[in-house]
């Protein structure tokens, strides 16, 4: 695919075309998490129980996982940047939706619709980032597009919480539309056009799903974050039953959840670049560690906020370099390959948050989600390396082939 851009990658272009990825990236964190926050509001608002109101969480999670394939997939066609002015536009739509909705089914809805387009965004908007620059920056540039997202949790959902808290949990949702709106114009001025070449269709991006690879790298995701959301769903009693945080300080903790997750998408950005799989094996490794190291830390609150910048910082090595591993095993199917990437982080975040339920109903203490979730990244790291053996396997099998035909 060409692009406007100098060779080199360098040049204001690409610069604000990552910018304004990445200011969509901001508003897509900000509504996803900022639900959590205002649930007792949203709960008094629409007439509806706080268990009740975790619906709604369920709802744009679930918008996620079925958006981001079928977009993918049935927007093939499509060009890119209008695929991503379209996907914005309903992002937007969703958002002032869920700011008027004044019935539960409404905002359900609203949820469900908002969620649609949070993964082809970032999957598609991967795709789009990489095509700017020389193969060896593309995972800089995933990393640079996707840095939004916990920027969102440093900045934007804690003004928002507060916001909300003070002027009706509506207003926040409208702010993210607005978000929407400059992002929807920083698009449409600041992103090159993206030609759809003549061979991808519908059947280009589903051959990604006939490639083993593509499997392994969204299971390695599955696995290894799973373990990860099985102690952050836990995090506020967490912080509040074992380090002795109030819960007015929690904010504080998730802001530096949120350095962690910034720092940890940057540095893994340039590390994936350098050498992908030994960076994929590297980020899982201390992801255990961190996670076998936690409910330790956690008794105490200089521990504690150690520990909690570890886990955003650990975790977040790992996406820019699963992003290209996807999107270098998908071949033809690397708009489908890489939304499918976010999807698979939600099955993770309900599979983490299920399984940490499961201790703690069995009576172990909040020590005790980390622990497991240590085994599940132990799990994600067995896949990751059965996956560069298999590509090592295949590397063997085309020499022996052209050694062959060359005999």
């Amino acid at each position: 695919m060409k692009s406007s851009v100098t060779p080199d990658g360098s040049g204001r272009h690409v610069g604000l075309a990552l910018l304004a990825l990445a200011i969509g990236g901001f508003a897509i964190g900000t509504t996803e998490f900022v639900t959590m926050g205002l649930l007792p509001q949203i709960a008094d608002g629409v007439g509806i129980s706080i268990p009740t109101a975790g619906h709604i969480v369920s709802a744009y999670a679930i918008g996620v996982v079925v958006g981001a394939p079928v977009i993918a997939a049935l927007g093939a066609r499509t060009g890119r940047k209008r695929l991503l002015l379209g996907l914005v536009a309903v992002f937007v739509l969703g958002n002032v939706l869920s700011a008027v909705a004044n019935s539960y089914w409404l905002l359900m809805a609203a949820r469900f619709l908002s969620g649609l387009p949070h993964g082809a965004f970032f999957g598609i908007g991967a795709v789009v980032g990489a095509s700017l620059v020389p193969v060896n920056r593309r995972a800089w540039a995933v990393s640079m597009m996707m840095v939004g997202l916990p920027v969102a949790n440093i900045v934007g959902v804690p003004v928002t919480t507060l916001l909300g808290q003070k002027f009706g949990w509506q207003l926040p949702f409208l702010a993210v539309g607005v978000l929407g709106l400059v992002t929807l114009l920083a698009v449409w001025f600041w992103v090159a056009p993206q030609p759809v070449g003549n061979d991808v269709n519908v059947r280009s991006e589903l051959s990604a799903l006939a490639k083993p690879q593509v499997w392994m790298a969204l299971l390695v995701g599955m696995v290894g974050f799973g373990g990860m959301f099985a102690t952050y769903s836990y995090i506020t009693p967490t912080m509040t039953g074992l380090a002795g945080f109030s819960k007015a300080a929690v904010t504080i903790v998730l802001a530096v959840y949120g350095v962690g997750m910034t720092g940890g998408t940057l540095v893994g950005g340039r590390l994936a670049d350098r050498a992908l799989m030994p960076s994929l094996y590297g980020g899982m490794v201390a992801v255990i560690v961190v996670l076998g190291t936690f409910g330790w830390l956690a008794h105490s609150k200089a521990g504690a906020l150690v520990g909690v910048f570890a886990l955003g910082f650990s975790a977040s090595i790992l996406i820019p370099a699963l992003q290209t591993r996807l999107m270098d095993v998908a071949h033809e199917g690397q708009s489908l390959a890489a939304s499918l990437n976010h999807s698979t982080l939600n099955v993770a975040n309900a599979l983490g948050a299920w399984l940490g339920s499961v201790v703690l109903a069995a009576g172990y203490g909040y020590e005790w989600p980390s622990r497991l979730g240590a085994a599940l990244a132990v799990a994600g790291l067995v896949l990751a390396i059965i996956s560069g053996s298999m590509d090592r396997r295949t590397g063997r099998r085309e020499r022996e082939l052209v050694e062959a035909a060359v005999r």
